[in-house]
Order: C-alpha cells, then structure tokens, then sequence
C-alpha cells in the first residue's frame, strides 16, 4: 500500500494549519506552522487566488492529511456517507471519526494519529477484549477500546501517557487512563470534531 514517507511538516504548511502529525511538536515552538509562514516550494509565499475546483480540492486534501487516510479510503467513507440519513458531509466526518487509530488518538493513547495507527498495527490495543490490528477498523458506540496488558508497563505508553495526560477528551469517549480503556459512548457529532474544514466543498466536489 502507498503511504508517503516524507517531511509531514510540509502539509500543515501547505493547508495552512495544524494537522498535529508530528506529537508533542505541534504543541510546541518547533512546529514548523509557527517557524515558517506559507505554503512549502519556490513559490509558496505567493498566494493565488484558487478556482472553486482549487477550494473543494484543498478541503479534501485537508480532511485526507488530518486522519492520514488514502485516496481510495477517502472515497469509501464518502459512499457510505451518502447512503446514511443525514447530512452527507457531516457523516462524511463522522464515520472518519470512527476510525480505530483516531479513537485511540483521542482518547490519549497516542500523541499522533500517524502513532497511532503503527501501535494499533503492532497489536497492542484490543477491542471489545479482542486484539485488533487494523487501524481502519470503524468502532461503534458501546466499544471498549482496551490497552493491551503486556504494553501498559512499557516505557513507551508510560512516557504517552504522561504527554497526553493533560488534553481533552471529546465527550464522545469516556477514557480512563488508570485502567487504559476508552469506551465509545455515541458517535461523534459534528461539535465534537475540531477540525477547521468546509465539509461541504468536499461534497460538492464529488458530486460533480
């Protein structure tokens, strides 16, 4: 499977915002956003004004970097947001929201979703009791996210831990990091995604 590999930095400079790909950084001075204004390139300090092609596509391209998700899996989520009642666009968000790697990032497993979804690949989190290593895998309300017993005394999720300890928890989740379980209470609504994106445009693009 494609993944790109490269500097993330350069497409929260490119969308002109925080995507929180690299940790802890992108709460600190180092974030590349803070250091460095305009987009990456030659030319990025230049600003053209975009054709309404150019806004739906940098909305999707938003979307797609913030959850770290590909083309074609984008794609997907999209026809099963347009068979759900609703609003397409914000189920669109909300079925992305779902996602396993995003969960655990939220619920303070994880100080990145790229982080996140190499710990849910490597089989530390189970859900529901069972392991799960697919970091697509959509939960439900209901599910127990659950930190592996043998991972909770490693170094690593102790120095995770001791990161996220102070952020928010949507109100979605209820996360307790003493037991290291995240119960998904209901399916997050559009108020609870602090994405800063025009979900609309993305519908409008593929609609075309």
């Amino acid at each position: 499977m494609a993944r790109y590999t490269g500097a993330v930095c350069r497409f929260c400079r490119r969308e002109g915002m925080k995507l929180f790909l690299k940790g802890e950084r992108c709460y600190t001075d180092k974030c590349a956003v803070t250091r460095r204004k305009g987009a990456p390139g030659m030319h990025g300090q230049s600003r053209k004004k975009l054709s309404e092609y150019g806004l739906q596509l940098r909305e999707k391209q938003k979307a797609k970097r913030y959850y770290g998700v590909l083309e074609s899996q984008f794609a997907k989520y999209f026809d099963m947001a347009e068979k759900k009642q609703g609003v397409t666009g914000e189920n669109l968000l909300q079925i992305i929201e779902s996602r396993l790697d995003n969960v655990v990032y939220r619920s303070g497993f994880a100080t990145s979703r790229p982080e996140a979804r190499i710990l849910v690949t490597h089989g530390h989190f189970e859900v529901n009791g069972k392991r799960v290593d697919i970091p697509s895998y959509l939960v439900k309300p209901g599910d127990v996210i659950t930190l592996q017993e043998k991972s909770r005394s490693s170094e690593k999720f102790k120095a995770i831990l001791d990161i996220t300890s102070g952020r928010t928890v949507p109100s979605w989740l209820d996360a307790n990091h003493d037991t290291c379980e995240s119960k998904v209470v209901t399916l997050a609504k559009r108020e609870d995604i602090d994405l800063e994106i025009e979900e609309h445009l993305i519908v409008e693009l593929y609609s075309k």
